[in-house]
C-alpha cells in the first residue's frame, strides 16, 4: 500500500510544469507587494488590466491606500492598518479601488504582513479580489430583500386596514379606515375619500386627513371633476406629474398646485355586483397624492386595486348596515313622535310637540300650516327658516294639490334637494302641510321621502283627531255649561261664588252641577249634587234635577221633605237614581241655615272665630236608594255674620294615592289659610291646589259667604270703564255693613275718583297697568285704599296730585298719599259718621 500510493500521486501532475512567473503575472486575483509605509514595490498584470492602470505609474511611485475611495482610504487608516499591524494579517476587506478612468473596482482584499527575524515590519503581500459580480449579486439580494420587506409591509397594513374595514360597522368608519390607508401603503403626503350619496346623485367628500382641505370647502370641490370621471369610469387614474393632470383634468391640477403635490392617484372603491346589479358598482372614490414625482410599481398599482375592493366591500356592507340601523331609528322616532303627540289632546300643544321633536333631530327647521279656522294656524320651530316669500307659494300649491315637493332651500341653493313640504292629510283630504329643511348630518329630503311621507300621514291623521277632540269638547263644554245655573241672585246679606272644572281628558260631559236661588225674599237655596255616570244621559239628568229642585223647593217644606220628593221623582227618572246631593236653606233673617245630604260629601263650615269643620249630620242615603228607604234626615246650625259655607263635588278630593280623611283634611287646611282671602277667585284657587292639571273627574265648587266680607280687595285693569264694576262690588259690601247711605255715597266717589286718577296719571303711558283697591271696616272707621304701581307727574306740573284731589279730601275725615312705592291714596271715613 505505502510502495503504490507515490505511484498513483505521480499519476496526477501534468506532464509539463508552469512557469511561476506566468502564475503571479496571471493569476486570478491580483497581487501587491508592498513595504510597511504601503508603498507599492511589486504588482502583477492581472491587477493592471483590471484597473487599467500602468506598472511605472505604481511601482515606487503609490501606495496602496492611494489606489481607494475616499471613503477605503478612511477605513484603510482607521480599521485595515491597525489591525494588520496588530495581528499581521487581514482578510476579505471589502474596498472600491478606483480604476484609471475614474471608475470604481469592488474588491476584497487580503493582506499578510511579513517581518524580519528582529520582529521588524518587512514586506506586506496584498492579494485583491475582484468582487464586482458578487456586489452585483449582493445589491439584487438587497434589492429583493427590500421588496420582499416592502411587500411583507404592505401586506401588513393591507391585512390591517382589511381588519379595520371588517371592523366598522357604519359608512363614516369605514371612511375614515379608508382615508388612513394610503400613508402607511403607498407612503402618500395626503388622502381623501369621496362617497356617494343615497340618492347616487353627486359625490361628497367625507374626510380627509389633508388639514387644508378640511378648512377650505373650495378645496374638496376643485378635484370634482377627475373624482366623478373615476367614479364613472371605476378604473385607477393616476396623474404622475402636475402637466400631466393638466392635460386631463385642469382643476385636479389645479388642486395639485394648491396642496403644493407632484403626484395624484385616484381609485374607485367599488363593490361586487349582484344580481340586481350589473357589474361592479362604485361607491366612491380614494384620493391620494405625494409631495413628489411618484410612479406606482405594478404591485402597488395591484394593491391599490385591491384596497379599492375591500373598502368598496366594507362600504357596502356598512351602508346595509346604516340602512338597516337608519330604518330601525325611523320606526322608533315615529313611535316616539306619535306617543309626544297623544300625551296632548289640544291641536296647538300636538303641533308643538311634532316641530320641536322635528328639531334638530331629523331638520333644522320645520313648521305646520293648518288650514283650520277663518285664518289657519302656523306652529314653526328651529334657529332659521327659508325665505317665507320663496316658501309661501309652494305651501300653498301642496295644500292644494296634496302632492308632495322637495326642493332647495333657495333659488342659489345646489341641486340637492335638502327641503320638503309635505302635505297633511286626513280621512281623504288635506288638512295643511309640514314644511322642513333636513340637518346636514342626515341625507336629503329626497333620500328621506318614503320616511317623511310616513311621518306626515301619522302627523296629519293625529292632528285631524286634535281637532276634531277639541271641536267636541267645546261643543260638550257648551251644553254642559248650559246645563248650569246661570248668574246667582244678588243680595248685600250674602255673597255667592261658584267654580266648574271639567275633567282634564275627557270629552263626555259629566253630571256635576250646582244651583243657587232664592225661595222667597228672606230664604235661600244652594244645592250641589253629582249624577252617577257620564255623557248626553247624565247631562240631562243633571238639568232635570236642577229644575225639580227648583220646582220643590218651597219655604215650608225643608231639606229633608225635598229630598223625599226627589226620591219619587227617581222612581220616574231611572237616570236619577244614586245622585248625591247636598242641600242646604239659609234664613237670610235669622242666620239659621237647614242642610241634608242624601249621600253626598259633608259641606265645609268656616266661622269667623272659630277652625273650619265639616257638617256630619243631616246624612241619608243617595236618591232613589232601595235599601231601607226611610225618612230623609236634616239638621240645623245657626250661622253667624262673615261664615263661610262651602260644597263640593267628590272630584275635590277623591284620589287614588290618598286616602279620603287625609284629602278631607287638606282641603280643611287650605281652606282656613285662605279665611282673609278674598270670596272671588276662592273656589277656583282651591281647585288649582288640590286637583291641580290633569284630573279625570269633573270638579264643582261653591262657596257661600253670609253677610259681608270683613274686607274687600279687588283689582281692576287701567279701564276707566271697569269702575263701574268696583263701585257695584263696594255698594254692596257697604250695605251689607248697614253703612248709611249718605256716607256710602260719600265713599262710593271719593274711591271712583281715587282710582280715576290712578288710571289717568299713574297709567297714562302703560294701558296694562292695574289698580288694586281694599276696604276695611271697623268698629271705628271705614277705611279704602287705592293702590297703583305707576309713574306719577312732578309736583311742578299742572296738576301734582290729580284732579278732584279737593273733592276727595271733602268727603273724606282723612286723606293720605304715599309715593314710596307707586302711589297708594287711604281714604278715612269715620264710623260715627257711618252709623
Amino acid at each position: 500500500m505505502d510502495m503504490s500510493e507515490p505511484e498513483a500521486t505521480q499519476d496526477l501532475w501534468a506532464p509539463w510544469e508552469d512557469d511561476p512567473s506566468d502564475l503571479y503575472e496571471n493569476a486570478p486575483c491580483g497581487y501587491l507587494t508592498t513595504l510597511p509605509d504601503g508603498t507599492i514595490v511589486r504588482v502583477n498584470e492581472t491587477f493592471l488590466s483590471w484597473t487599467g492602470l500602468k506598472r511605472s505609474d505604481l511601482v515606487g511611485r503609490r501606495r496602496f491606500r492611494d489606489l481607494l475611495s475616499t471613503g477605503g482610504q478612511l477605513y484603510h487608516e482607521t480599521h485595515y492598518a491597525p489591525l494588520l499591524a496588530m495581528q499581521d494579517d487581514v482578510h476579505e476587506i471589502a474596498f472600491d479601488i478606483v480604476r484609471a478612468n475614474g471608475e470604481r473596482l469592488p474588491a476584497l482584499v487580503n493582506s499578510v504582513m511579513h517581518r524580519d527575524d528582529a520582529g521588524r515590519p518587512r514586506v506586506i503581500r496584498t492579494t485583491v479580489l475582484n468582487a464586482t459580480e458578487r456586489r452585483g449579486y449582493e445589491r439584487e439580494l438587497l434589492a429583493a430583500r427590500r421588496l420582499a420587506e416592502e411587500s411583507e409591509r404592505r401586506v401588513r397594513v393591507l391585512q390591517r386596514i382589511v381588519a379595520d374595514l371588517a371592523a366598522a360597522p357604519t359608512e363614516a368608519e369605514a371612511a375614515a379606515a379608508v382615508v388612513r390607508a394610503p400613508e402607511p401603503a403607498f407612503g402618500a403626503t395626503s388622502s381623501s375619500v369621496w362617497l356617494m350619496d343615497a340618492d347616487r346623485a353627486q359625490l361628497v367628500s367625507v374626510t380627509s386627513t389633508d388639514p387644508a382641505a378640511a378648512g377650505h370647502d373650495d378645496v374638496s370641490l376643485k378635484a370634482r371633476h377627475a373624482v366623478a370621471d373615476v367614479a364613472r369610469r371605476g378604473t385607477v387614474h393616476i396623474s404622475g406629474s402636475v402637466s400631466e393632470a393638466e392635460r386631463d383634468y385642469p382643476d385636479l391640477a389645479a388642486t395639485m398646485r394648491r396642496n403644493g403635490r407632484d403626484t395624484a392617484v385616484l381609485i374607485p372603491l367599488s363593490a361586487v355586483g349582484t344580481e340586481e346589479k350589473d357589474g361592479p358598482e362604485v361607491l366612491g372614490v380614494l384620493a391620494f397624492d405625494f409631495a413628489e414625482e411618484r410612479a406606482l410599481s405594478e404591485t402597488e398599482l395591484r394593491m391599490a386595486e385591491m384596497l379599492g375592493q375591500q373598502a368598496g366591500q366594507a362600504l357596502d356592507r356598512a351602508r346595509l348596515y346604516d340602512d338597516l340601523r337608519r330604518s330601525e331609528e325611523r320606526a322608533t322616532f315615529l313611535v316616539s313622535v306619535t306617543r309626544a303627540m297623544e300625551e296632548t289632546h289640544r291641536l296647538r300643544p300636538r303641533s308643538r310637540r311634532l316641530v320641536d321633536r322635528l328639531v334638530p333631530e331629523v331638520a333644522d327647521w320645520a313648521a305646520v300650516d293648518l288650514r283650520v279656522g277663518p285664518d289657519g294656524m302656523r306652529t314653526e320651530a328651529g334657529s332659521t327658516s327659508p325665505d317665507a316669500g320663496w316658501l309661501t307659494e309652494t305651501i300653498d300649491a301642496v295644500a292644494v294639490g296634496g302632492e308632495p315637493r322637495f326642493l332647495d332651500t333657495g333659488p342659489e341653493s345646489g341641486a340637492c334637494p335638502d327641503c320638503a313640504v309635505l302635505p297633511l292629510t286626513a280621512r281623504g283630504r288635506v288638512i295643511g302641510t309640514l314644511s322642513l329643511r333636513m340637518t346636514p348630518a342626515r341625507h336629503t329630503a329626497s333620500a328621506e321621502a318614503g320616511f317623511l311621507l310616513d311621518l306626515a300621514d301619522r302627523a296629519g291623521l293625529a292632528l285631524e283627531n286634535a281637532r276634531l277632540y277639541e271641536q267636541e269638547r267645546v261643543i260638550a263644554q257648551t251644553l254642559q255649561r248650559s246645563l248650569l245655573a246661570g248668574e246667582p241672585p244678588h243680595d248685600s246679606r250674602f255673597a255667592v261664588e261658584t267654580h266648574y272644572q271639567p275633567a282634564g281628558y275627557d270629552l263626555e260631559i259629566g253630571g256635576d252641577w250646582f244651583d243657587v236661588f232664592l225661595i222667597n225674599t228672606d230664604k235661600l237655596a244652594v244645592v250641589v249634587g253629582d249624577v252617577v255616570g257620564r255623557g248626553i244621559d247624565a247631562a240631562t239628568t243633571m238639568g232635570q234635577l236642577r229644575s225639580a229642585v227648583r220646582a220643590l223647593a218651597t219655604a215650608e217644606a225643608g231639606p229633608a221633605r225635598l229630598l223625599e220628593r226627589l226620591d219619587d221623582f227617581t222612581d220616574r227618572v231611572e237616570s236619577a237614581r244614586m245622585t248625591t246631593l247636598a242641600y242646604a236653606e239659609v234664613d237670610l233673617g235669622t242666620g239659621e241655615m237647614t242642610y241634608a245630604c242624601a249621600g253626598h260629601l259633608p259641606p265645609l263650615l268656616h266661622e269667623p272665630t272659630a277652625p273650619p269643620r265639616f257638617l256630619f249630620d243631616g246624612r241619608s242615603a243617595p236618591l232613589g236608594s232601595r235599601a231601607g228607604r226611610r225618612p230623609r234626615a236634616e239638621r240645623r246650625v245657626r250661622l253667624v255674620g262673615g261664615s263661610r259655607l262651602l260644597l263640593y263635588t267628590d272630584g275635590l278630593v277623591e284620589r287614588r294615592d290618598r286616602p279620603l280623611d287625609a284629602s278631607l283634611q287638606v282641603l280643611a287646611r287650605e281652606y282656613a289659610r285662605r279665611r282673609d282671602a278674598p270670596l272671588p277667585g276662592l273656589p277656583a284657587k282651591l281647585a288649582d291646589t288640590m286637583v291641580g292639571r290633569g284630573h279625570t273627574d269633573d270638579v264643582c265648587l261653591l262657596c257661600l259667604a253670609l253677610g259681608a266680607e270683613e274686607r274687600l280687595e279687588r283689582a281692576i285693569g287701567a279701564d276707566p270703564a271697569q269702575i263701574a264694576l268696583l263701585r257695584k262690588d263696594l255698594r254692596g259690601w257697604l250695605a251689607g255693613h248697614q253703612v248709611a247711605e249718605e256716607s256710602a255715597q260719600a265713599i262710593l266717589l271719593a274711591m271712583s275718583e281715587a282710582v280715576a286718577n290712578s288710571i289717568d296719571h299713574g297709567y297714562r303711558d302703560d294701558p296694562f297697568g292695574q289698580v288694586e283697591v281694599v276696604a276695611r271696616i271697623s268698629a271705628e272707621a271705614i277705611e279704602v285704599r287705592v293702590t297703583d304701581h305707576g309713574v306719577w307727574r312732578t309736583p311742578d306740573d299742572s296738576e301734582p296730585e290729580g284732579r278732584g284731589l279737593d273733592l276727595i279730601r271733602r268727603m273724606m275725615d282723612r286723606v293720605t298719599i304715599d309715593r314710596s312705592n307707586g302711589t297708594t291714596v287711604t281714604l278715612r271715613k269715620d264710623r260715627r259718621e257711618a252709623r
